[in-house]
């Protein structure tokens, strides 16, 4: 009786696992023919690039200060009323062109007694070395009255160096500002009359790290750029190095001179100033948006026929598609693979290892991608990819 019972339940467990596994089968049967059901996702829409070889010229760079090679606010040393201004706000000076001049009636007036009386003492010595060769006066009295006569004619020149005082004139050539000084107006010593500035050529201070000491000396050429001009430069070079570091931020200011014929920098603007170091070097260069930084390492998406897809990430880098026809299927799927990277300049990036000159990588639309994915190629609106951007304002 016992093994009758045990012989039905053995039976019973064998037809409930019979009926589990049917049940499986035909769910597993279900999910698979769901799954082949599913669309497979069509190309992905990418924009591309072939990997290329260019010359860097590596560089320093650095935030300069426009310096006039000369300038200085002009002011008057004496007080006095403005008579006349003998130039134009914004106009071009010669040394020693006379600006502005004050009234000088008192003192001309002052300088014609001085003058009077220092006659009168040269006079008088003339008679007195008269009479002295007739021994009717006295030494002493000729060398008083020849005292008295450099004592005159030392008011006389003070009192002419008084007056030339009162005519204000360029110290050097250059431009001038823009004055608020008119006739009639009363200058005080120290007030200012105008500005001027020699602005052809025009120096550019900045200051570099102390490590870059040893790349850079005097006569290096520069190149400066600034965002008055988008798109223009302007050549200079290096003129002067300060022999003393700045203990506070370790830089070490420099000088360069550019030449400034059309007077477009000016004294107080910024500019971009690029410092040629060594010799050019070649190197694989993409657009900085190809590179997708991840904590494990730097990865592009490079584009290969499907058969070449299954190398991992990180294999070596595949042989160099055929390019693709801009905004058609391409054919081709994206291979992720790893790669080094080097500087950078602009929206450049150079690229150490993992690609090859001649492959197409892709340079946006990274997010939709991953190992084996079509991709269409559209690169109608290509990513930023200059060397030397300049800020874009609408």
């Amino acid at each position: 009786m016992a093994k009758s019972t045990t012989k039905r339940m053995i039976l019973m467990i064998v037809l409930v696992l019979l009926l589990i596994a049917v049940l499986a089968g035909i769910k597993f049967m279900q999910i698979k023919k769901l799954i082949a059901s599913i669309p497979k996702p069509g190309a992905q829409v990418v924009t591309a690039m072939k990997v290329e070889s260019l010359e860097w010229q590596p560089q320093f760079n650095a935030v300069g200060t426009m310096i006039a090679v000369r300038g200085v606010d002009v002011t008057t040393e004496v007080a006095g009323l403005v008579r006349k201004i003998n130039f134009k706000s914004g106009e071009d000076v010669k040394q020693n062109a006379v600006l502005v001049e004050l009234n000088a009636d008192t003192d001309i007036a002052q300088l014609q007694s001085l003058q009077a009386a220092a006659d009168l003492a040269a006079t008088i010595v003339k008679r007195d070395k008269l009479q002295l060769d007739i021994k009717s006066i006295a030494q002493q009295q000729v060398d008083a009255d020849e005292a008295d006569l450099r004592v005159k004619r030392a008011n006389v020149a003070a009192q002419q160096a008084l007056i030339a005082k009162k005519t204000i004139r360029a110290p050097f050539a250059g431009r001038m500002g823009i004055t608020t000084v008119n006739p009639g107006q009363y200058l005080n010593p120290g007030d200012k009359v105008v500005t001027l500035q020699t602005i052809d050529p025009i120096y550019v201070d900045f200051n570099l790290p102390q490590k870059n000491l040893a790349q850079i000396g005097i006569g290096q050429k520069v190149t400066l750029r600034s965002d008055a001009f988008p798109g223009q430069t302007f050549p200079g070079k290096i003129t002067a190095i300060n022999p003393k570091v700045d203990p506070s931020t370790r830089n070490v200011q420099i000088e360069a001179t550019v030449a400034n014929p059309k007077a477009e920098l000016l004294p107080g603007m910024y500019a971009n100033v690029d410092i040629d170091a060594g010799e050019k070097k070649g190197y694989l260069t993409l657009p900085q948006t190809a590179i997708t930084y991840n904590p494990y390492g730097s990865t592009v998406y490079v584009l290969v026929p499907p058969s070449a897809a299954s190398a991992p990430a990180g294999a070596s880098a595949p042989a160099p598609a055929a390019p693709a026809a801009s905004g058609s299927d391409s054919g081709l799927v994206a291979q992720q693979v790893f790669v080094t990277t080097g500087p950078t300049r602009g929206d450049q990036v150079a690229v150490l290892t993992g690609v090859q000159a001649g492959q197409q990588v892709v340079t946006s639309g990274q997010l939709k991608l991953k190992n084996g994915t079509p991709v269409k190629i559209d690169n109608t609106v290509q990513p930023a990819n200059s060397p030397n951007p300049t800020p874009q304002e609408k």
